[in-house]
């Protein structure tokens, strides 16, 4: 008699276990796809780029449809430029091709849209190097 009611007893307590477990699961879900969602940068950008050669102000207008990105770029150094790339949750790339003093490159900004808006990261500049970014919205 006692062993039959021990073993509903541990029945009840390991389902309570399991479902509050699911409970826990399904909650932590959602907030792993809030914060999952994919950052909205359609619209003008004002850069500031930093490189070993001084500090530069381009500009980017960007449009966004789901994880691609489609834009055009503009800067005194590298002139005018269509440019494509990605974003996921609050990570973006985007790449262009540009002529600097007669050499051909593809300049590529990696970054990420930051708790405030603005956006901050790296740039490769082919094999004339790199520096890093910042953005906010114009």
């Amino acid at each position: 008699m006692h062993l039959r009611m021990f073993r509903r007893v541990m029945s009840v307590g390991v389902l309570g276990v399991v479902m509050g477990v699911a409970v826990v699961v399904a909650a932590l879900s959602g907030v792993f796809a809030f914060a999952q969602e994919r950052a909205n940068v359609s619209g003008d950008w004002m850069l500031t780029v930093q490189t070993d050669n001084g500090t530069t102000t381009p500009s980017v207008s960007l449009e966004q449809n789901g994880s691609e990105l489609t834009g055009h770029y503009s800067s005194e150094a590298l002139g005018e430029a269509d440019v494509t790339g990605t974003i996921d949750g609050n990570g973006l790339r985007f790449s262009l091709q540009a002529s600097l003093q007669g050499v051909s490159l593809e300049v590529v900004y990696m970054g990420t849209v930051e708790a405030d808006g603005t956006l901050s990261g790296r740039i490769a500049l082919g094999d004339l190097g790199g520096g890093t970014f910042t953005g906010t919205r114009r």
